[in-house]
């Protein structure tokens, strides 16, 4: 360690994926067409939600926020790797890195706790459809969503600080395709317990226990249908649950299982694996999942669509 820096390293290496050359070619397309797919379907949600006033509701107000988080936390990670990918010397800068890391975990932190903000949302639709408006008053989403913001802050800047303190002295190859915390923690010559037990302290508080409010409004929920059988309720209720889940299963699934075990138990090929479902797959569902088959983006889309052809014909 130096006595002027924390680091003697200026920059990274990136590996990138484990792919042969020869298909490099292919995957660079593809995960091109994917990314551009995830921000075409957020900014339609995004745009649609602003535009259309029947979708100022809480419900859509959370939407437009994951759906721009889901924006921002691919874009924080797939431009680079497309770069990396069509690069002799894949590096990034020192500071360069700490700023993915810090923006990485702000929008991924954000999509967690936007997610049990919609969960909560959905049980007090169907458990308490006839106070819903008083309860999901504008003043208490909006409340919601700064709380989203404010956590998410706190989580990011919390890790990012604990990294800026740790030395890189020699090894500076990453076995990643961006700049993951427990693959720099293996690089480091410094002492990373503290920044360990960290994640584990937070990761349990940050993530399990939103992990759990979701599963306890869903038993709520389905607590709730059984207690008054209805087919038609049954559907409705559970369609747009089995939407949710199944993103939550996905996102929640590869983040716990990555980040709350220790980093000397994930090879580095899993690792990669892991990011790639829940910083690549993921965010490009989520619009398909959360909205294009929804009835009301539908709707909202073909009244901006009407509007955009009638304006034409008036002129």
């Amino acid at each position: 360690m130096t006595g002027k820096n924390h680091t003697t390293v200026s920059e990274f290496l990136l590996l990138g994926l484990p792919i042969h050359p020869q298909h490099k070619h292919l995957f660079y397309v593809l995960f091109l067409a994917m990314y551009l797919t995830t921000v075409l379907g957020n900014l339609i949600i995004i745009v649609l939600i602003i535009l259309d006033s029947h979708l100022h509701t809480p419900m859509y107000l959370f939407l437009s926020n994951l759906s721009f988080s889901d924006l921002c936390f691919s874009s924080v990670t797939v431009p680079k790797l497309l770069q990396i990918m069509n690069s002799q010397v894949p590096s990034i800068p020192y500071a360069g890195c700490l700023a993915q890391i810090y923006f990485f975990l702000f929008f991924g932190d954000l999509e967690n706790f936007l997610l049990v903000a919609m969960a909560y949302d959905r049980y007090v639709a169907i458990c308490f459809p006839l106070h819903y408006t008083s309860i999901m008053s504008p003043k208490l989403c909006l409340t919601l969503v700064a709380l989203c913001w404010v956590l998410t802050t706190f989580y990011a800047l919390l890790h990012t600080l604990l990294m800026a303190r740790l030395s890189f002295c020699a090894d500076n190859v990453i076995h990643h395709f961006f700049c993951d915390i427990s693959a720099l923690l293996k690089l480091s010559c410094s002492d990373t317990s503290v920044n360990e037990l960290m994640i584990f302290v937070s990761g349990s508080i940050f993530l399990v226990i939103p992990f759990l409010l979701i599963i306890m409004s869903y038993a709520g929920i389905v607590s709730s249908i059984l207690k008054v059988p209805s087919a038609r309720g049954i559907r409705k209720a559970f369609s747009t649950c089995g939407s949710h889940l199944s993103v939550v299963s996905l996102f929640y699934g590869t983040v716990i299982g990555l980040y709350l075990i220790p980093s000397a138990d994930n090879s580095p090929v899993k690792e990669t694996v892991m990011s790639m479902m829940y910083t690549v797959v993921t965010p490009m569902l989520n619009p398909f999942i959360y909205s294009l088959r929804n009835r009301d983006i539908k709707g909202a889309l073909r009244r901006v669509d009407c509007k955009r052809i009638s304006f034409p014909l008036k002129g």
